[in-house]
């Protein structure tokens, strides 16, 4: 395996053990808000097999209006310090919102610092100059495997050459600090992560975020999409060989802790679920979670912006990001708990209190 960190393990164990005392008696005492992310509609025009939200299977309920939004922004710059803070605009498909750039427009002209996730598809020439002026500097489009692959798995046809299409108009605009393509990868199209690198890095795009599926939304009633345990070596052996091999780099996800030997060789930091901590995140119908991939359950909803103050749902909310809530069964005997304190929240099985996927046994 490639070490490109550099560092030898017993270095990166010392990190780990800095950053859980850090954890412990600094973060969770003091949390950071440093994202921030909207949920600006739950429409979405493709059906994607994977997604955590089921976006498009709903009739959204009581949408915030763009009024809503914008006092919201109002109330978060009046409270927070946003030179720190990253705004991240997401969906279903934020560009179905007929207000997108009126509120984008305002959230630029306020100071915000903004990035978007999107499937890309309602991207051009037009849309990308219009996403550079409203002040969009950062943005994720899903592309998820070569072209017929990409089609089935988001069960939407035509969707493949307007997605490149909408990555290339980002692309050649060229005042975008980063345009980032993310792949989903799943048992049914790992066998083409060396086509679409190849494929992929034609397309111009500097960094390449590749994921696994994960065992949530529509993805647990599709258990033949997860990947096999070899299948998640192969994984992580593909990034990390080909992470920059070319001006593409591959980058791994925030998801998971993946043991000594996989920790930074992967990705740029190490892991720490920024769930309550870091991140918190506002649905597309007011109510305020913590990150927007964790399960929608009634008792994970810490407030709503049409009738609380973010700051204080922010200061006194969360409990269960700030403590050692998920230190049971499994996790509470297990060695590696005290640099993963039960891994991300958004694979965490609330009704067994156990996550439902682990990595230990896998990769380490």
């Amino acid at each position: 395996m490639i070490h490109h960190s550099c560092l030898t393990n017993e270095t990166k164990n010392n990190h780990m053990e800095q950053l859980a005392e850090y954890r412990e008696n600094t973060l969770r005492k003091n949390p950071e808000l440093r994202s921030l992310f909207i949920e600006m509609t739950g429409k979405c025009n493709e059906h994607c097999r994977h997604c955590g939200s089921n976006c498009g299977d709903f009739v959204e309920e009581n949408p915030l209006s763009a009024q809503e939004i914008m006092d919201f922004l109002d109330q978060i710059k009046r409270d927070f310090d946003i030179s720190k803070l990253r705004l991240c605009v997401t969906g279903g498909e934020p560009l179905l919102r007929k207000d997108f750039f009126e509120i984008m427009n305002y959230a630029n002209r306020l100071g915000f610092t903004w990035g978007m996730t999107s499937n890309g598809t309602l991207i051009d020439e037009d849309v990308a100059v219009k996403l550079f002026q409203a002040g969009m500097r950062t943005i994720s489009i899903s592309l998820d495997g070569l072209k017929e692959y990409h089609e089935w798995f988001r069960q939407s046809e035509g969707s493949y050459d307007k997605t490149v299409n909408g990555i290339k108009a980002l692309v050649e605009h060229g005042g975008f600090l980063h345009v980032q393509i993310t792949t989903v990868v799943t048992h049914k199209n790992i066998g083409d992560l060396e086509k679409m690198y190849e494929e992929f890095s034609r397309i111009g795009v500097r960094s390449w975020r590749v994921i696994n599926i994960e065992p949530i939304g529509r993805a647990k009633d599709q258990p033949e999409l997860i990947l096999t345990k070899e299948e998640y070596k192969k994984l992580f052996d593909f990034i990390n060989e080909h992470r920059f091999k070319g001006e593409m780099e591959v980058v791994y996800g925030c998801s998971h802790f993946l043991g000594v030997d996989y920790e930074r060789e992967v990705r740029k930091w190490y892991f720490l679920c920024n769930a309550g901590v870091y991140t918190a995140s506002v649905m597309y119908n007011g109510d305020v979670t913590s990150c927007l991939d964790v399960e929608r359950r009634p008792e994970l909803v810490e407030g709503n912006i049409r009738k609380d103050c973010f700051k204080e749902i922010w200061e006194n909310k969360f409990k269960i990001y700030r403590t050692d809530y998920r230190k049971t069964g499994k996790c509470a005997e297990c060695e590696y708990y005290r640099f993963c304190a039960g891994d991300s929240y958004h694979s965490w099985n609330f009704d067994k209190m156990e996550p439902n996927l682990c990595l230990k046994g896998i990769l380490f």
